[in-house]
Parts: structure tokens; C-alpha cells; sequence
């Protein structure tokens, strides 16, 4: 079986940077400073990656399961980039209520 170790290397450096990332994402409870567009970038990266292994029949290949790794990783990330970008328009509305409530008690 023939893999490319530099390749693994390489997913394993950039895979080692989602966990923290995506424990980030969970407990600020917010999207801010995320970019979606960077996540999506990724996403099709790896997909790539993914697609070359499959075309090139190396579907056996031990890093195939380093990209699928990573690629898993960043979904769960930009799932919850969706899930903090909520709750950040639940918490805006949180505050217009609130500067609502306080305009109307203030007159």
C-alpha cells in the first residue's frame, strides 16, 4: 500500500486546529469573528482532496480517512457557525425589546 506521508502530515497539522476551533465556536455562543466563506473554502478543499482519492481508484488509501476526518471536523464548526449566528439575531432582538421597554417606561 502506497501513501503519501507528507500529505498525512499535512492533514493531520491543519486537522489539529479544528477541535479547538470548533470548542471555540461552542462556547462563545456567537459568530462573530467567523467567516463562513473561510469554512466553505475549506469544505471544498477537502472535497477535492476527497475526489481525487476516489478517482484515482485509491479509495484504501489511510489518508482518504484523514480527509474525511477533517472534513467532518469543519461541518460541525459551520453547523455551529449557523447555530451561533441564531443566537445572535435572538439576542439583537433581545436588546431592541429591551431599548423598547426602556424608551416606553423612560416617556
Amino acid at each position: 500500500m502506497h501513501f503519501s506521508i507528507y500529505e498525512a502530515i499535512m492533514l493531520i497539522c491543519f486537522g489539529a486546529a479544528w477541535p479547538f476551533s470548533i470548542v471555540r465556536s461552542w462556547r462563545s455562543r456567537t459568530s462573530k469573528g467567523k467567516s463562513i466563506f473561510f469554512l466553505f473554502v475549506v469544505e471544498v478543499g477537502y472535497l477535492a482532496g476527497i475526489m481525487n482519492k476516489v478517482t484515482l481508484g485509491q479509495c484504501h488509501d489511510p489518508v482518504l480517512g484523514l480527509y474525511v476526518l477533517n472534513i467532518l471536523m469543519v461541518a460541525a464548526d459551520t453547523a455551529l457557525y449557523f447555530r451561533n449566528r441564531r443566537l445572535d439575531r435572538v439576542a439583537q432582538i433581545d436588546r431592541v425589546d429591551v431599548r423598547i421597554e426602556e424608551d416606553v417606561v423612560i416617556r
